[in-house]
């Protein structure tokens, strides 16, 4: 069963840029599916962007098209996320999942495992 740690959440001014890390352990990420989610106070948990296990295509929510980036670095064992150009309504708690199973997958009802989460804050 695989284990993910995020981290690189931080209080950042808008326009600033952020870069998360989702590192994992019990399994190889190159055998899952990974997904990037985000939850603000009272709002559910969204889909941010996805890395499909087959190819490492991706896949991104319109609301961070062109600011965030996921990559895979499977020789750390590790994913991460780039944010830049953030803006206030980026603020949430992020996390990582992972599941074995092939697609652009960014509900969370499709993911098996979870990381803890890290938080993000942008505000001047």
């Amino acid at each position: 069963q695989v284990q993910l740690v995020e981290s690189g959440g931080d209080l950042v001014q808008p326009g600033g840029s952020l870069r998360l890390s989702c590192v994992a352990s019990g399994g190889r990420l190159n055998y899952y599916t990974i997904g990037w989610f985000r939850q603000a106070p009272g709002e559910e948990r969204e889909g941010v962007s996805c890395s499909r296990v087959s190819d490492a295509a991706t896949g991104y929510a319109d609301s961070v098209k062109g600011r965030f980036t996921i990559s895979r670095d499977n020789a750390k064992n590790t994913v991460y996320l780039q944010m830049n150009n953030l803006k206030p309504e980026d603020t949430a708690v992020y996390y990582c999942a992972a599941v074995k199973k092939n697609g652009i997958l960014l509900h969370r009802a499709e993911y098996d495992y979870w990381g803890q989460g890290t938080q993000v804050t942008v505000s001047s």
